[in-house]
């Protein structure tokens, strides 16, 4: 509330007009104010041993307490409880050793298809879906040439919803297979699709899929959805034939939207259960055995198709600001399966290698 009071002092109406998650990074001087904010916060949660943080906090039916999946840290930083329709509510922590963000209590692995049973593919074909295909295309253009030509490639979407990216992957010419734990979505994306398939269920559970030798994997707004995901990225590294990339879109833990709006942060959904950032994703990668990784910045899907209502100066601004800063409210990442992979997509990517 003292933030936004004194937002209101300090800018008046002069940015009234420019969508909330394009303020934060456009107005003079917030930047710094927000990145004191999360500071702030960091220093004055408390940090307590899981025993106790146990009980605290009620477990539901379908729920687990956890220590951190990044470094196995057992001490817990609570910072946030969102909500949301309906009803729902959970607790986010922070892992005080190497500052990974996650639901505490989670959902266990066996009770992941709870959240996917019924609905979810209207969800997907919805409001949600209006630009999705846009972003796709984005995101692609932003780690050129490897989504260019699929003409003799094996691509699966991990959590392929209705089919969405898999039709334009089709079309670029890849051999695409997919799968996710929704039926219903599997049975819509079928419909939609010519020579791609769907599957419902884990990649182990389909022969065509559990065979492996996969030149490209892709988890589009995946990644938060994972309640194991050291044994999927070690499935992931399995599937991938030499050479092969595997690509990710996630809602972004180093965000200033995050540190700006805390529990109201739009990366804090129902079926989120954790939280990545440019700190947390390479520890996930090497982990699992990838080479290397790359991120690419995201400045917004209006900005980056030229359909912003910003003018003037301030989309190069915000430009400026998602790259000194956080890398965007959402993040964007291409990890290498072997050196044979960074040599032959790496070109103009900053690489980060993970094996040395």
């Amino acid at each position: 509330m003292a933030f936004r009071l004194l937002g209101k002092l300090a800018y008046g109406t002069r940015y009234n007009k420019i969508p909330w998650g394009q303020r934060v990074y456009v107005r003079p001087g917030e930047r710094l104010v927000r990145e004191a904010q999360w500071r702030w916060l960091i220093q004055r949660a408390p940090v307590v041993p899981l025993d106790d943080y146990q009980r605290m906090r009620p477990l539901g039916e379908i729920e687990e307490f956890l220590s951190c999946m990044m470094c196995g840290e057992s001490r817990q930083q609570p910072l946030y409880q969102p909500t949301g329709g309906k009803g729902w509510r959970y607790h986010v922590v922070r892992c005080p050793s190497c500052g990974f963000l996650y639901r505490n209590p989670n959902v266990r692995p066996e009770r992941l298809g709870d959240l996917y049973a019924t609905g979810y593919s209207n969800f997907l074909t919805g409001e949600y879906a209006a630009n999705r295909q846009r972003r796709y295309r984005l995101t692609m253009e932003a780690f050129s040439p490897v989504f260019e030509d699929g003409t003799g490639r094996r691509l699966l979407d991990f959590g392929s919803g209705v089919g969405l990216f898999l039709e334009l992957a089709e079309q670029r010419g890849f051999d695409g297979y997919g799968v996710d734990l929704s039926a219903d979505s599997v049975a819509q994306a079928n419909e939609r699709l010519t020579k791609a398939r769907t599957y419902f269920g884990a990649p182990e559970d389909v022969p065509e899929i559990a065979e492996g030798g996969f030149d490209v994997i892709t988890l589009w707004s995946v990644l938060a959805h994972l309640p194991r995901p050291l044994e999927d990225f070690t499935t992931f590294r399995r599937l991938m034939a030499p050479g092969g990339v595997l690509l990710i879109l996630t809602v972004n833990a180093r965000s200033l939207l995050l540190k700006a709006y805390g529990s109201k942060w739009s990366g804090f959904t129902k079926n989120h259960l954790m939280f990545y950032s440019s700190r947390t994703v390479p520890t996930l990668l090497k982990r699992t055995g990838f080479a290397g990784v790359a991120f690419a910045p995201h400045y917004g899907d209006t900005i980056e198709a030229g359909t912003t209502r910003m003018s003037g100066r301030l989309p190069d601004r915000l430009r400026r600001t998602v790259e000194r800063s956080d890398g965007g409210n959402m993040m964007r990442v291409l990890a290498f399966a072997d050196e044979e992979a960074i040599q032959r997509w790496g070109g103009s990517l900053k690489v980060h290698r993970l094996q040395t």
